[in-house]
């Protein structure tokens, strides 16, 4: 082999691979907020991803996911969302919780946003209509005063003879106001009457039930509420201690011990978020895919926590149950 014909295969074979490296498509990079610890939303994380799987996409063969965890801490939400941006990601989730949604429109106005939130987003400014949002966001709306008012009847259901029921609200909830505004007129029109009490620490949970104990309310409705959620074990704990009948917002409640649980199917939602994102990947355009509400509800019963109450479920309510669990 003459010494040119050498020098210029040698050259050939050094400027390939970088060639087929330049070819090689870059992965789309997803940025997900979540409200809590990577343990504590498994089971979004999970249903998000078979979204993403449905519509064609693999986590870690042709997307990546980068996951920010504000860990129970609202105010955390602005620098997540301000680091993804700064990261360049191609879309971010924002999963759980009203304020990673508006943390992630404050960080950017340009990269899409799908979230899953508990209350209306175009009341409170996220987007400007359900069937075109305009700007950068969609996703998720569950309406939760229409979760209530369903609350309300369930628990006269369970406890018709109670005068006085229990409203358990955080104090920093967008729809705070609306649901108890919604859950006094319905017990009012069931002939209850209500007493509201609000609580977001673990000191403040504690108290609220002392004071729902002290009152003798007949029966507990905990309204929707991510901190809630996070806080399941204690609520439901305080619950059982104090022998109070209550009803939940989803089901992570009723698997942790609480008496009974109805509310849109979580994992269905999030599933759709992940459909949603996947969408967007390909090209669609937040504005043009409109606010989803839920269609697929559950109503679960734990029997084993009936049983410790002695409470005495009319077969009209377990006849209706997607699950009992015993």
């Amino acid at each position: 082999m003459k010494r040119r014909e050498f020098t210029t295969l040698l050259g050939g074979a050094a400027v390939w691979p970088l060639a087929a490296t330049a070819q090689r498509p870059t992965m789309q990079v997803i940025g997900y907020l979540g409200s809590t610890t990577p343990e504590e939303d498994a089971f979004r994380v999970g249903a998000f991803r078979r979204g993403l799987n449905s519509g064609g996409y693999v986590e870690g063969q042709n997307v990546a996911i980068e996951y920010r965890w504000a860990e129970g801490q609202d105010d955390r939400f602005a620098a997540l969302a301000a680091d993804l941006v700064r990261r360049n990601v191609d879309l971010i989730a924002a999963m759980g919780a009203g304020n990673a949604a508006r943390a992630a429109k404050a960080a950017s106005s340009t990269v899409p946003i799908v979230f899953a939130i508990g209350f209306d987003p175009v009341k409170h400014g996220l987007v400007t209509s359900f069937n075109r949002p305009s700007g950068n966001l969609t996703g998720i709306s569950i309406l939760t005063t229409v979760i209530v008012e369903k609350h309300a009847k369930l628990l006269h259901e369970m406890v018709p003879d109670a005068g006085l029921v229990g409203f358990l609200v955080h104090p920093d909830s967008a729809v705070a106001e609306d649901d108890t505004k919604t859950m006094q007129f319905a017990a009012g029109v069931l002939g209850q009457r209500v007493l509201v009490t609000k609580a977001s620490t673990q000191s403040e949970l504690e108290t609220a039930f002392v004071m729902l104990a002290q009152q003798h309310v007949g029966g507990l409705v905990v309204s929707t509420n991510q901190n809630f959620t996070n806080r399941r074990a204690q609520i439901v704990e305080l619950a059982a201690r104090h022998a109070l009948p209550a009803i939940y917002p989803s089901r992570p409640f009723a698997a942790a011990g609480g008496l009974l649980s109805y509310g849109p199917d979580l994992s269905d939602t999030y599933r759709q978020c992940g459909v949603y994102a996947a969408r967007i990947l390909k090209g669609e355009k937040p504005s043009d895919l409109p606010i989803i509400q839920p269609t697929k509800f559950e109503l679960v019963i734990n029997l084993k926590v009936a049983k410790a109450l002695r409470l005495q479920l009319p077969d009209t309510l377990l006849v209706r149950a997607d699950e009992a669990i015993e």
